[in-house]
């Protein structure tokens, strides 16, 4: 069995930072993204890893990247070992399959929600309000209803350990300006709205994801990572109904679980069954292998979204 990766080890890269799962390093003109098996829940990472997640969030970012090249660029240099500094090959049995060089972007201080269907904590405010991030919705919805149309409710990037708060849109202009606002909304939208036509082919109901974008050389890129199992919810579409919690290919597997202990969603993690690791990484591994099999769909090539992408 492939060992589980709680974090890297590669003492002569400085590393600058450690996120809830990835390590990343500074080689010089690039940055060393590497995908660890570490995940959380609540925002508290969790005591052990999930088989190949890594791996898996690598391969799913790097299919998505690929699609989406001519509505955004994205800020992957390379995902092959021998491209990399060479002082970085001497870690390549902890770097394949599970890094990326890319870009040295300035993140914007947002993150970048859209949402087709209403589940989590959109569902949760829907509740009390009737609107998410200030946008007013239909009154009736059931939980998992798909939503009229898709909205983007950004929110904030929280510190590790800390709770993203949902924000409108008026305080993204304020964050970022008007213009770059209104381009990072209408560039989050056509990349779901691609993305869940291709998913629909392969089985899957993208419900809602979170994208981040920097900017590099004054232009807007796309950065991290891209509708993952970690970043977006999964569900199957023969599964499908609304009026509930949907089963997923994602983390809510795990979130489920966490919700039916005593714990109060803040470190130290519980402690997890073999059971639930297991399941939850062949869920994921399960979306890898049906998002990348082979399709027939023939997807639009304009995003139409007016944001100046090449059709």
């Amino acid at each position: 069995m492939t060992p589980i990766v709680m974090q890297s080890n590669c003492p002569d890269l400085k590393l600058v930072n450690q996120g809830k799962v990835r390590d990343i390093y500074d080689v010089g003109e690039y940055l060393l993204l590497v995908a660890s098996d570490r995940i959380s829940a609540f925002d508290v990472i969790m005591n052990v890893g999930i088989p190949q997640k890594g791996y898996v969030l690598t391969e799913i970012s790097k299919f998505w990247f690929e699609q989406m090249t001519n509505i955004i660029p994205n800020h992957i240099v390379s995902t092959n070992v021998d491209d990399f500094p060479v002082e970085t090959h001497k870690y390549r049995d902890q770097l394949e399959g599970r890094s990326m060089l890319v870009k040295k972007a300035q993140p914007l201080p947002v993150e970048c929600i859209v949402r087709g269907y209403i589940s989590g904590s959109g569902w949760k405010e829907y509740q009390q309000t009737g609107a998410i991030c200030g946008i007013p919705l239909p009154a009736g919805l059931k939980e998992s209803d798909k939503l009229p149309e898709v909205i983007f409710t950004p929110s904030t990037k929280a510190e590790l350990g800390e709770h993203d708060e949902n924000i409108p849109f008026s305080k993204v202009e304020e964050l970022c300006g008007a213009e770059l606002a209104a381009q990072v909304r209408d560039v989050t939208i056509a990349i779901y709205e691609r993305a869940r036509e291709l998913a629909d082919t392969k089985g899957i109901i993208i419900a809602d994801t979170k994208f981040e974008f920097g900017i590099f050389e004054d232009q807007l890129i796309w950065i991290d990572e891209a509708l993952t199992p970690d970043s977006s919810r999964f569900w199957p579409k023969d599964q499908y109904k609304p009026g509930g919690a949907q089963p997923s290919f994602d983390k809510q597997f795990l979130r489920d679980y966490l919700e039916t202990l005593d714990w109060g969603k803040t470190a130290p993690a519980p402690d997890l069954p073999q059971e639930i690791v297991e399941k939850t990484g062949e869920k994921y591994m399960e979306a890898l292998n049906l998002l990348t099999k082979p399709t027939t769909l023939k997807v639009s090539s304009g995003c139409g979204c007016g944001c100046g992408c090449s059709s």
